[in-house]
């Protein structure tokens, strides 16, 4: 019998072969979100990625066992909870790349600069319209990430949940962001549009003690826990570009290993389904993301 697998094993998001990379530097998902949900104490599952919701979450007062199937990602975290610098992986120099065309686009860092400072979202939401999401400016980002572009990038794989007309709906997920939240306190608006920490901000440190490294599968270490193990999960959008069969071994895994009253987050790009709720993603400051999940 074949075990349902993930693509992230691999340790790449492109086409070509190799050992695993570091991908993720940086996490774009808004720890506030599971900051919100989690209880004050107890133990949580999360997907370790660049390690920094899980250092949130220790510092709230959790016990966090941080998995990822990538070593690369393990070993960069176990550096970062020992004080090494934040490092770019794959997915930050993409994002560093896609920053160089702004001021082509129109976007200059001068421009940028003065929106992220605004605070209202009625301010934001007009100079969104007025001076960014200009003709010029969605022609070009329907240049940069139609399907062709976006393939000579990432391995088809990962591309089956990003949706039809993607740069349509990344503006419309931009805008939802910036009507909503206030710029010039948004970590993640400062990081996508101009690759830098908003003034005053400083990397989070976790509470190291409180963070066990396991690399491996998710599903897989899931599967080995004893049930009610956990009082929380964190998955990331691990289940983009995945099988079904995956889904839901992963799914099973987490029910059977979870405390009563467990939520568990999840992330996708994928749009979400009509008539599914959207608060949580539009909780979610990264603003990235179709669907932000959080159920029992």
């Amino acid at each position: 019998m074949t075990v349902a697998s993930t693509p992230w094993q691999r340790g790449r998001l492109g086409v070509m072969r190799g050992r695993p990379k570091l991908l993720f530097g940086q996490m774009y998902e808004d720890a506030a979100v599971e900051l919100a949900v989690f209880p004050q104490s107890g133990r949580v599952f999360a997907i370790a990625s660049a390690g920094t919701t899980s250092m949130a979450l220790s510092r709230r007062g959790l016990d966090v066992t941080a998995v990822d199937i990538n070593p690369a990602q393990i070993e960069y975290v176990r550096g970062r909870l020992g004080g090494a610098p934040i490092k770019q992986g794959t997915a930050d120099r993409l994002f560093a790349i896609g920053r160089r065309f702004l001021p082509i686009l129109g976007l200059s860092r001068t421009r940028l600069r003065k929106f992220l400072e605004l605070d209202d979202a009625a301010r934001q939401t007009e100079y969104w319209h007025r001076q960014l999401d200009t003709a010029r400016f969605r022609l070009g980002l329907r240049l940069l990430i139609n399907p062709v572009m976006l393939r000579t990038v990432y391995d088809r794989t990962f591309l089956k949940v990003v949706p039809p007309r993607f740069d349509r709906v990344m503006r419309r997920r931009l805008e939802r962001c910036f009507s909503i939240h206030p710029n010039r306190t948004n970590p993640y608006a400062w990081r996508l549009l101009l690759g830098v920490d908003r003034p005053g901000e400083h990397p989070i440190a976790g509470v190291a003690e409180r963070i066990e490294l396991i690399q491996g599968d998710a599903a897989t270490y899931l599967e080995r826990c004893g049930k009610q193990s956990f009082d929380g999960f964190t998955l990331s959008n691990i289940l983009d570009g995945t099988e079904q069969a995956y889904g839901e071994r992963l799914m099973a895994a987490v029910r059977q290993s979870a405390r009563p009253g467990a939520l568990a987050v999840l992330r996708s790009f994928a749009e979400p389904a009509p008539g599914t709720a959207t608060e949580w993603a539009e909780r979610d400051r990264s603003m990235l993301w179709g669907t932000v999940s959080v159920t029992p």
